[in-house]
């Protein structure tokens, strides 16, 4: 049985993405150890588990030992006098000692000097667990664990195969504008020994870029079982009448996902109430945006939910939103996986017309394919769905043979052919 090491770059707590493939592979002869980070801000997050014989899941410390122990100092006002009294006898016998390490410390602290502290720090965790596990394939979860892969599978004498798996187009994302990224995955893409993209647009666009075709994997769900209907009252939970229409995005709720355009929409809807289920940089923004507006007893906030209870909570939508804003190529490109998890459970979609997306909504007849940057087109779709409940149900309908073809039982098959070849 060969050994796989995976890395990725989170709590894997809402990956769904990384759990199908790891799930799949230690169900088909592969055993799999996932590395990833902890969460020491939540207590439920365990630094091991086991999901199965095969695949076992290790979240390695977020923060430096050292790093935890100064915070724990500056928070406890009474160690805190008792280490300046400390401090202060040294300098006086060691002053230049003292000083020095005051120095570092202070530079320590300080916020970006912290942040590469504890990165470079939690990097080598990864590599020094990845290159211990001595794994048979290498497994990098997109380019921010791609150095961790390459030092593990290729600083060795014997070298080992690495698979990187990019879920974003890390040349043309929001927040890594930076040319650097772009130098940074040209230096390793010449490296591994094979790629997986999300689609063929972005293979396309990887095979201009370096010259080679990637493997496509898309990220489609599991596939629900018909007759789990199970659901989570989200009429009960937010107080609204049970015949009151639930307009739904679930996902991140970060910059370029057309959110703030979806708010400027909502006036001009005939009726629903909009619900926006995720957590995310922008969060705060939107909701003083809401409150600004006045229209809290109309656009409701729920936090992200455990990915196995989500279908309980999309199962109560009249329609579900994706509208994504083409904000960089990452974007553009994008066949999101909440728009089959949608699908799943028989929500027609209000979609963006950018190509992989619009493809399966029109082709499949689930919804309508809009430009998400302008609010009354967005208001004009919805409006279409609310005033023709015939074609909503026509849409939720079609959904059910949708799911038939776009489903990660499917799917799989892919992800095991990039593994046979190895």
């Amino acid at each position: 049985m060969k050994r796989v090491g995976m890395f990725v770059w989170n709590h894997f707590t809402n990956d769904a993405r990384v759990l199908r493939e790891c799930t799949t592979l230690s169900q088909n002869g592969y055993d799999v150890e996932l590395i990833c980070i902890d969460d020491p801000k939540d207590p439920n997050v365990k630094q091991y588990e086991e999901y199965n014989e095969h695949f076992r899941v290790y979240r390695l410390k977020r923060y430096p030992t050292l790093l935890t122990f100064m915070q724990s100092i500056i928070q406890n006002k009474w160690l805190l006098i008792s280490l300046a009294i400390i401090w202060a006898i040294l300098l006086y016998f060691l002053p230049i000692t003292m000083l020095i390490i005051t120095v570092i410390a202070g530079v320590l602290l300080k916020t970006k000097a912290r942040v590469i502290w504890v990165r470079g720090s939690l990097i080598l965790r990864m590599i020094i667990k990845g290159y211990s596990g001595n794994y048979d394939i290498y497994h990098s979860n997109d380019l921010n664990t791609l150095p961790q892969g390459y030092i593990s599978a290729k600083w060795r004498f014997k070298k080992k195969t690495l698979i990187y798996d990019s879920h974003e187009v890390q040349t043309s994302r929001t927040g890594y504008e930076n040319p650097w990224y772009k130098k940074f995955e040209h230096f390793f893409i010449k490296r591994i020994d094979s790629m997986i993209v999300e689609n063929n647009t972005r293979a396309k666009y990887n095979e201009e870029l370096y010259g080679f075709y990637p493997y496509v994997l898309h990220n489609y769900p599991f596939k629900q079982v018909e007759h789990n209907k199970e659901k989570v009252n989200l009429h009960k939970m937010l107080s609204l009448p049970e015949d009151e229409k639930i307009l739904l995005y679930q996902g991140g709720i970060q910059t370029g996902r057309g959110l703030d355009k979806l708010i400027e929409a909502f006036p001009k809807f005939n009726e629903g109430t909009l619900v926006l289920i995720g957590d995310g940089r922008i969060k705060d923004e939107l909701q003083l945006m809401v409150k600004e507006k006045g229209l809290e007893d109309k656009i409701k906030f729920i936090s992200k939910v455990p990915l196995q209870d989500l279908p309980k909570y999309t199962r109560n939508a009249y329609l579900g939103f994706q509208v994504l804003n083409n904000v960089c190529f990452n974007h553009y490109s994008a066949s999101s996986n909440k728009l089959f998890e949608y699908m799943m459970s028989e929500v027609p979609v209000v979609a963006c017309d950018f190509p992989e997306i619009k493809k399966v909504v029109i082709e499949n007849k689930i919804g309508l394919a809009i430009d998400p940057h302008d609010p009354d087109e967005i208001a004009k779709a919805v409006n279409d769905l609310l005033q023709n409940s015939a074609k909503r149900d026509f849409f939720s309908g079609n959904c059910v043979q949708a799911r038939e073809k776009y489903n990660w039982e499917v799917e799989q098959g892919n992800l095991l052919n990039v593994y046979r070849n190895f």
